[in-house]
């Protein structure tokens, strides 16, 4: 019983395999009438620079210190902003926050950031956008400058997202 299944089985692999390459080459194969067409885009170089993909998703390509930083438009102002899924919120300055038009500042919280711990102003942001990636309503905390050099795109903006993923050493971004 035990020779015949084996027969059997070793059978039916032999056959699926003379005959699967076809059927899977025969479906797989583009032609010319369901080939996609490729679209060649100009994209910009350098550190920073974000490639957008259709009218959801951005491209962050990896600095060479390995950090994903982009120019974001945070209220219709441009900033530049490193991406850090270690932030729970997105963060800024207080220079940035009053270039931003947040002139009333309440420093309240307490929060531990990397650096240590600081005090910390809640503020909603109306919109972040990288491309055509546009979140709106989104939460912030201003630290002081001495705390904080720049701008951080935490998980406030990213849990907004459909989707984010690290592939190839490029960050995509989609909405």
């Amino acid at each position: 019983m035990f020779v015949r299944s084996l027969v059997l089985v070793a059978g039916s692999v032999l056959a699926a395999a003379a005959f699967v390459p076809g059927v899977a080459s025969r479906y797989l194969a583009p032609s010319a009438e369901t080939a996609t067409p490729v679209e060649k885009v100009a994209v910009e170089t350098g550190h920073g620079a974000a490639r957008y993909t259709g009218n959801r998703s951005a491209v962050i390509a990896a600095g060479p210190d390995g950090h994903f930083t982009g120019t974001f438009v945070i209220n219709g102002r441009k900033q530049r902003g490193m991406i850090d899924t270690g932030a729970s919120m997105v963060a800024i300055n207080a220079s940035t926050a009053r270039d931003l038009g947040f002139d009333r500042l309440d420093f309240r919280y307490a929060v531990d950031t990397a650096n240590g711990k600081a005090r910390a102003a809640y503020v909603k942001l109306d919109r972040i956008e990288i491309g055509p990636v546009r979140l709106e309503n989104i939460g912030a905390m201003v630290l002081d400058d001495k705390a904080l050099s720049g701008t951080l795109i935490g998980m406030s903006f990213l849990k907004g997202l459909s989707s984010y993923r690290v592939e190839g050493g490029k960050l995509h971004l989609t909405r």
